[in-house]
């Protein structure tokens, strides 16, 4: 019994500090996040009291829990889940939320029909990966394991998905999703 005790301890010390050791990077977010005033998950489902914490806030990793990052959000706590992106680990998943390079410098000089849509949270035809993500968030990895792949999928709410097809040079050439999220998630 004292040995397992004992291994436990120390497996939770190892885990303690790989915790501890993970990287606290400093930065802008990446893109439109969804909040309940604590918590952003990662599947950025635009639920009822949710708000929009815009692309390029000043974001700050404070800590790491299981399966979560501790952010500094503008001033406010925040807790980043990786709910639907467990397959990368804690310091991958956050380089891909908290960018070095302010992105409203790059919105900027989007065209004006881009910047609206970035924005309002929305998509529209002739966006690039890029602007996609700045808008309406990361694609979670468990749905779309490569972010070169034809079609990335996305959910408004748990039972409202919707899929974004990019051409062949990497720009939206349609949403593809039902009526009512069509009217919610493209810019008109």
């Amino acid at each position: 019994m004292k040995r397992a005790i004992r291994a436990l301890c120390l497996g939770s010390a190892l885990v303690a500090s790989q915790v501890g050791a993970q990287p606290q990077p400093e930065g802008f977010l990446c893109c439109n996040m969804r909040t309940d005033g604590s918590w952003i998950t990662d599947i950025n489902y635009a639920e009822a009291g949710k708000k929009i914490i815009p692309v390029g806030t000043p974001v700050k990793v404070t800590g790491y829990g299981r399966y979560r990052a501790y952010l500094e959000v503008d001033g406010s706590k925040q807790a980043l889940g990786n709910d639907y992106s467990r397959d990368l680990e804690m310091g991958s998943f956050v380089a891909r939320y908290v960018l070095s390079d302010d992105p409203r410098l790059r919105i900027a000089k989007f065209p004006a029909k881009i910047r609206d849509a970035i924005n309002n949270g929305q998509l529209t035809t002739g966006m690039t990966r890029d602007q996609v993500m700045m808008s309406v968030g990361m694609p979670v990895s468990s749905e779309n394991p490569s972010l070169d792949a034809k079609i990335w999928r996305f959910w408004r709410q748990s039972d409202a998905e919707f899929q974004v097809v990019f051409d062949k040079a990497g720009r939206v050439k349609e949403i593809a999703t039902d009526p009512l999220t069509r009217n919610l998630i493209v810019l008109p």
